[in-house]
């Protein structure tokens, strides 16, 4: 929302204390609302049941690091942005195991 006009190309906004921005912006800067963009936050699709269990598609690997003598994975959840990403042990990843053998696989490739 436009707090204040500084001048006629520059206005201050009225946003969030916890949004890190500057409110003094270009008017270039500030467009009609129309759609979500690529990447913005979204409404997540609900886990979906495996035997009797809740579980989320994953999408892909994205990493992998040793934690404490245990490798855990960078996993891109279906549906999810990134910021919603999260590291998993294998544990959590039984039944994603080809997406598993798929990044190691391109890893091991890479490293020849």
């Amino acid at each position: 929302m436009v707090k204040k006009i500084i001048s006629e190309n520059m206005v201050e906004l009225e946003l969030l204390a916890l949004l890190q921005i500057h409110l003094v912006v270009n008017v270039k800067r500030i467009v009609k609302y129309r759609e979500q963009v690529e990447g913005q936050k979204k409404i997540p699709p609900p886990p979906i049941e495996v035997a009797g269990e809740k579980e989320y598609v994953v999408e892909e690997i994205l990493d992998k690091q040793e934690k404490r003598g245990k490798m855990k994975y960078l996993v891109k959840w279906k549906g999810y942005i990134a910021e919603e990403n999260t590291c998993e042990g294998l544990e959590n990843l039984k039944n994603a195991i080809k997406k598993v053998e798929e990044f190691e696989k391109e890893k091991f490739e890479e490293e020849i």
